[in-house]
């Protein structure tokens, strides 16, 4: 299989890219205070320089007293944060590449002892007061995102954080419109978090949603667990403003259901008709590099994941941690230089390279 299609242009709304290869959301909390500083601002400009079409910021921050979980996290709001994402999004103009904020909300997801000082904000604690600010401020971040210049926005919907914890039955225990039995009633925070952030950005602004089955307090959970039930949860999401849905999987080559060999990514897209962007693991086996060098089996990560790109069931394919390590990623896959790739280590989850 050849590696021309990872190499060639998307165009979706506002959004032209270059490639097919988008720098997954990565939490670095190194803002200082929320303030996104000098470093932050070239390690993103790295990965534009290095032929990343599309960068999707680490989690940044609504105007909510509980909206993080580590002091470094960066905002998405007020004049010095925002101030510092100005210089982020302009650098990776001048380095010839597109980025979106992640917009998030964080949750209950915080142990005692790492942010003692800020309360946790728990969905079922929630007052329709604190349920209404909590859709504005996702609403405000949107329309800075614009302001300021960049190409798309993402809401972080996934992994067991605040828009996850509505929808996951075991978090959302309410019992009034934003609570319920089912999926689908269950999804009414997101759904007016989503028509919020559209009507703050207008109708040609692309919106992405980061969606998993999985949370991190339960890797083995499941929302949907049916192509009925995926249908019921991702179509209203299409109807409020959603363009492209980034299905976040621990492995992208695991089928989401039984008789189809679909994706996550695959199934959401055959659902909504949709754009969307798989991930999950992209470029950290052995065998995914091995096949770059013509050694790899049939089966091997790169040719699994061509065939499916190949195929069509997603559009785009979001890399994570193999990003962190060496921010040349992208170029060096494109210009056949797989033997310079640097190995993902644990060390780069904590240095800005």
């Amino acid at each position: 299989m050849s590696l021309d299609t990872l190499f060639t242009p998307f165009t979706y709304k506002n959004l032209t890219l270059n490639n097919r290869l988008v720098m997954a959301p990565m939490t670095r909390a190194q803002s200082d205070n929320g303030v996104p500083t000098k470093e932050i601002e070239d390690y993103y400009a790295r990965r534009a320089a290095s032929e990343v079409s599309l960068i999707l910021s680490e989690g940044t921050v609504i105007n909510r007293p509980a909206s993080k979980n580590m002091q470094n996290i960066p905002d998405f709001y007020g004049t010095e944060a925002l101030q510092g994402w100005k210089n982020v999004i302009d650098a990776v103009h001048q380095n010839g590449g597109k980025m979106g904020p992640q917009i998030w909300h964080v949750g209950d997801t915080r142990s005692a002892d790492t942010y003692p000082e800020i309360p946790m904000e728990k969905v079922s604690d929630m007052t329709l007061e604190d349920i209404q600010d909590t859709i504005a401020q996702f609403a405000a971040s949107a329309k800075s995102a614009k302001d300021l210049g960049f190409d798309c926005l993402e809401i972080h919907g996934a992994h067991g954080y605040l828009i996850d914890q509505f929808f996951w039955e075991v978090t959302n225990t309410r019992t009034d419109e934003y609570g319920g039995k089912t999926l689908k009633e269950r999804s009414k925070f997101a759904i007016d978090v989503i028509k919020a952030m559209r009507a703050a950005v207008g109708k040609d602004f692309t919106i992405i949603i980061r969606l998993s089955q999985w949370k991190q307090q339960d890797y083995k959970t499941r929302l949907a667990t049916s192509p009925s039930e995926m249908e019921e949860w991702l179509l209203p999401m299409k109807e409020a403003g959603v363009d492209i849905f980034h299905c976040s999987q621990r492995r992208f080559w695991e089928p989401e259901f039984e008789g189809s060999d679909l994706n996550f990514a695959g199934w959401a897209k055959k659902i909504t008709g949709q754009p969307t962007i798989t991930v999950g693991s992209v470029g950290l086996k052995g065998d995914f590099m091995s096949a770059f060098a013509g050694e790899g089996s049939e089966k091997s990560d790169l040719s699994e994941l061509l065939r499916r790109l190949e195929r069509q069931d997603f559009d785009l394919v979001a890399v994570g941690r193999a990003l962190l390590s060496d921010p040349q990623w992208v170029q060096k896959i494109k210009e056949g230089r797989t033997n310079e790739i640097a190995d993902f280590s644990a060390e780069s989850l904590s240095i800005l390279y």
